[in-house]
């Protein structure tokens, strides 16, 4: 048998590969003494050696160094020889004996794989060995035999058995070892917080602390370092090539050693970031770990808190709970956590003395929570009274309330490169098809570099509100998606944008998402903006369904915010819906001061075309929900004046609504042109519309005489209605508003339960108008069935509802015995 040399760390198994090699060299085995034995016991035997017996060496870099050169001497000699070392050659004389047995072959043991820790494992239990339990050895042994032996049965945690082989091993090494094998072992600058504590996401992975640091906490020189670290590699205690010990090494470290101990070593650790001058995030946690509260860890804990506040509000406002506990005072931390709590949506007033906000960053937290609140006005006077860049982010809020010079000369003062691109596309917003180009390249800035201010508003959520306006749902929810993604403006933020992402899809006919965020678990409140938009988002479901019910509880929650009339340009679309809502409830007349603040936020604008068909498509929508036919016609003809005057600088989205508006005049009047209502129907479908068009064709089809020509209506009315797959379908229901006299009386003589020929009687008119009319009131109620229909007669007359039964023909009757 050729020499051969057995590599591999402390517990790869390389005493059991010797005697598994062993076992096949036919001649006498000669095992040499461990390195404990004197060197002369080595010399006689080795002299006695001959080329038939063969040599075995467990541990040969531990042997002196005259021993290493007698098994030299003897391998060049010709003597089999079978030796295993660690893979750190250093010495000169272990240098040599590895040369003279260079000829032979050698023999690395890498890591146990899977399959490999689940066959060891299984031999050492003597059970099967389920997948799970396998993944879970070996992610914690790094597939080290040893390690594995030591774990087998062991469940979650660490063993004694793998405890007392730390302990061993450490009682065995320089002290320096085991205070730097302590210090690693808490990985690697991470500490685990105490119970109750908040941590941050980046807890337990392996960054690595930088070797000045790591020999400062371990108190050990630098040029030292290297061979300690080496010396911890050869024993088997690090995971792969790298320098993060092995999980189960590490957690027996930390079990063996005592909580004061580790107190102290984190500490340590603590004051080695300190005096380095490296982050304060991971020093904080170590001094916390610590249970530190001396003066200079409050100082740690606040530049933790400062450092995070943008990045992970939630653990920022921990470090400065810590902070304060520690005894800073608390003006002092009062814009961090002012700055925090608002990314979190959790905003409040702190009580701060003249002159502890010096940097002015209170009045830009104040001036971003107003916007948040939907009170554009009073954020644009907060921004513009801040520092910069207080003024610029005052631009889009000063142009959404119609103030277009200030926002001008705003937009002139000095600010982040980000916040002036999104000052530049919000002057735009005017013209929609401009702005939204701009916008977009303001959100691309702002995803690269975010500003450290609680931004007023994403230019994605601009953005988004802009592409509805302009008909383009697609980019709308490209720019919602990425912000979701990049989680720019922290979590207040992202709420808006899953928000608005589902008011996108609702506009454009996908009522899926609407419906998903409608049925979210309530946490924080909603602010004043968001707040709007979920009770828009109610309604305008809630219409689509018929839901008569959740249409008042949409409208009951929105209007104390409508009822402030600090509402913005950019709601002006959730304002259209809820208004719309609240002439089906008979309401709308209570917000009428919204729509004329909306209007001469539009004329203060100088009257831009697109905002002003948006304008007056409210008070066309609302005339349709009161058929109202004199002042739908007025709408219409404003519409198609804004058309004539505004002509090619009008978007399609715009020009699909004043061509409609013609068409809902008509058909109020009962002047339905069939194939021109559905052309513009169609048309109201292409620009992100679908509902409207909808709407549109199956009120046509209640109002025309050819009952062929209705069925073809109301077949491409439900067609319009874009309906994601695996959702149930929502019919179209064409609606109304108030029912006149004549209406009023016959849904009295249905609800007494008489039939249409008894009515038609009562009324002296036939039967048909009696059944016209009921069809005409269904429509109206948005009543799909007799049982929705009676329910929303009674909330609609304010009557009681009697108790009823069901007849065995469909219809209803009052119960005699109730």
């Amino acid at each position: 048998m050729p020499a051969t040399i057995v590599v591999g760390v402390d517990g790869s198994g390389r005493t059991h590969r010797l005697a598994e090699i062993a076992v096949a060299f036919p001649g006498p085995v000669l095992e040499l003494p461990g390195w404990t034995e004197p060197a002369q016991a080595w010399a006689d035997r080795l002299a006695a050696a001959t080329t038939g017996t063969l040599i075995v060496v467990d541990d040969a870099h531990r042997l002196p160094g005259a021993v290493l050169r007698e098994l030299a001497a003897a391998a060049r000699r010709g003597v089999p020889m079978l030796v295993a070392r660690r893979p750190t050659i250093d010495r000169p004389e272990l240098a040599e004996l590895d040369e003279a047995l260079a000829g032979g072959g050698t023999v690395v043991l890498e890591p146990l794989d899977l399959a490999a820790v689940a066959r060891l494992t299984g031999r050492l239990t003597g059970r099967r060995v389920t997948a799970s339990e396998a993944a879970r050895v070996h992610a914690a042994s790094d597939g080290r035999p040893a390690i594995v032996a030591a774990l087998a049965g062991a469940g979650h945690g660490t063993t004694p058995a793998l405890v007392a082989r730390v302990q061993r091993h450490l009682a065995r090494r320089p002290p320096a070892v085991t205070a730097l094998a302590r210090v690693l072992a808490l990985r690697h600058g991470v500490p685990e917080p105490p119970e109750g504590v908040p941590g941050s996401p980046g807890r337990g992975d392996s960054r690595e602390l930088p070797d000045a640091t790591l020999a400062a906490a371990a108190g050990i020189a630098l040029p030292d370092l290297a061979a300690l670290m080496r010396d911890l590699r050869d024993s088997g205690w690090f995971a792969g090539t790298g320098e993060t010990l092995v999980p189960a090494i590490a957690a027996a470290i930390r079990q063996e050693a005592s909580p004061a101990e580790r107190r102290r070593v984190h500490d340590a650790v603590a004051s080695a970031l300190m005096a380095t001058g490296t982050s304060a995030v991971p020093a904080a946690e170590h001094l916390r770990a610590a249970r530190a509260r001396s003066g200079a860890a409050a100082v740690i804990y606040q530049r933790a808190g400062e450092q995070l506040r943008f990045s992970r509000p939630a653990d920022a406002l921990a470090w400065f709970d810590d902070a304060a506990a520690c005894g800073v005072p608390l003006p002092g931390l009062a814009a961090g956590r002012a700055e925090a709590a608002a990314l979190l949506g959790h905003p409040h007033s702190p009580d701060v003395p003249p002159g502890a906000d010096p940097e002015g960053r209170l009045t830009l937290v104040a001036g971003a929570v107003a916007a948040h609140d939907g009170r554009a006005g009073r954020a644009a006077e907060t921004l513009l009274a801040a520092t910069a860049p207080g003024p610029v982010l005052a631009v889009p809020a000063l142009m959404v309330v119609g103030r277009l010079d200030p926002a001008r000369t705003a937009a002139r003062t000095p600010a982040p490169a980000s916040l002036l691109r999104l000052a530049e596309a919000a002057l735009a917003t005017g013209r929609p098809a401009r702005a939204l180009p701009l916008l977009i390249e303001a959100a691309e800035a702002v995803e690269r570099a975010e500003p450290a201010v609680v931004l007023p508003d994403t230019p994605h959520a601009l953005g988004a509100l802009v592409a509805v306006t302009a008909g383009d749902q697609a980019t709308a929810e490209a720019l919602l998606r990425r912000a979701l993604a990049s989680t720019v403006g922290g979590p207040v933020a992202a709420q808006r944008h899953r928000l608005l992402l589902a008011w996108v899809r609702l506009r454009a006919g996908r009522y899926d998402t609407a419906a998903e965020e409608l049925e979210r678990p309530a946490g924080a409140p909603l602010p004043g903006r968001e707040a709007l938009l979920w009770a828009a988002l109610g309604a305008g479901l809630a219409r689509r369904r018929g839901d008569l019910a959740r249409m008042r509880q949409s409208w009951t929650g929105a209007e104390p915010i409508l009822a402030r009339g600090a509402v913005d340009l950019l709601q002006i679309e959730a304002v259209e819906e809820l208004v719309v809502t609240a002439a089906r409830l008979r309401g709308h007349r209570r917000i009428e001061p919204v729509l004329g603040r909306l209007e001469q936020i539009v004329a203060d604008l100088g009257a831009p075309p697109a905002w002003l068909v948006s304008a007056h498509w409210i008070r066309l929508q609302v005339a349709v929900a009161l058929e109202e036919p004199a002042v739908a016609e007025q709408g219409a003809a404003a519409l198609r004046a804004v058309a004539r005057e505004a002509g090619a600088e009008l978007g399609d989205r715009q020009q699909a609504q004043c061509a409609a508006a013609g068409m809902w005049a008509a058909v109020l009047r009962d002047e339905v042109d069939a194939p021109a209502v559905l052309a513009a129907a169609e048309r109201l479908a292409e620009v992100e519309l679908p509902w409207e068009g909808s709407r549109l064709a199956g009120q046509a089809a209640l109002r025309v005489r050819d009952p062929a020509v209705a069925r073809w209506l109301l077949e491409r009315a439900r067609g319009l209605v874009f309906v994601k797959e695996g959702v149930a379908p929502v019919e179209p229901r064409p609606t109304g508003g108030v029912l006149s006299d004549r209406e009023q009386a016959v849904a009295r003589l249905v609800l007494a339960g008489r039939t249409h020929r008894e009515i038609g009687a009562q009324l002296y008119i036939s039967a048909k108008t009696v059944e016209h009319h009921v069809a005409r009131i269904r429509t109206k109620l948005g009543a799909t069935s007799r049982a929705e229909l009676v329910t929303a007669l009674h909330e609609t007359l304010g009557e009681t509802q009697p108790a009823i039964r069901v007849s065995t023909t469909g219809g209803r009757s009052p119960n005699p015995g109730a």
